[in-house]
């Protein structure tokens, strides 16, 4: 095993900038939990905003820092795609937030808490497994998150299936059973979205070890 910081350091610059991005995408979550737990019926989406504007900028920064730097802390193919993932999370995020409002005044009886505190997890996770590039990669700690994160992503595919059969028996109006469909498939795209996150980071873990 080897340090990738030790024959990299010259673009050590890209570990914070990774932990930043992910550090983005748990934001976003945290928004989102708190949106939900504030029950208004018309939310405030400044926080999420916030979260995706920081996600942007630290995607444009590490675009542009890759055509600046000859020498890169990881492959630079790698750094692109963990980098995409990461700026995935939070755009999802925002997006289920902007639909939320539309029709909060209408979803006051509907509980996304749980898939809501699922997503947080996975992102807490995601923040842990990008911290762990930085000093050396250590695969079995890396295969624990990576499996952590596996099951709070199946986790949330049964949770949808109970759901889908509660929605389909409980609601009678046709537009509002869309609407919540919708907005909880996009909850379950945002930890789908933390999983393509995992499986870059432990592929990225797996070459490097």
């Amino acid at each position: 095993m080897f340090s990738l910081q030790t024959i990299f350091g010259k673009g050590d610059k890209f570990y914070g900038l990774l932990e930043a991005s992910a550090e983005a995408a748990l934001l976003s979550a945290r928004a989102l939990g708190k949106m939900l737990a504030e029950g208004a019926e018309t939310p405030a989406l400044d926080g999420f905003r916030m979260a995706r504007r920081r996600e942007k900028d630290l995607f444009a920064q590490i675009n542009l820092e890759l055509v600046n730097t000859f020498v890169t802390a990881l492959e630079r193919e790698d750094i692109e795609a963990l980098a995409g993932a990461l700026y995935k999370i939070p755009k999802t995020v925002e997006k289920f937030a902007e639909r939320y409002a539309l029709f909060a005044d209408r979803l006051t009886d509907v509980d996304y808490s749980s898939q809501s505190a699922m997503l947080e997890r996975a992102c807490e996770v995601i923040v842990k497994m990008v911290g762990e590039l930085r000093g050396g990669i250590k695969l079995d700690v890396m295969h624990g998150l990576n499996e952590s994160m596996q099951s709070i992503e199946s986790e949330a595919d049964r949770l949808l299936l109970d759901l889908y059969k509660r929605l389909f028996s409980d609601a009678a109006d046709a537009a509002r059973l869309m609407v919540r469909r919708d907005l909880f498939e996009l909850l379950e795209k945002a930890i789908d979205r933390c999983r393509d996150a995992g499986n870059v980071i432990y592929h990225i873990a797996l070459k490097n070890s």
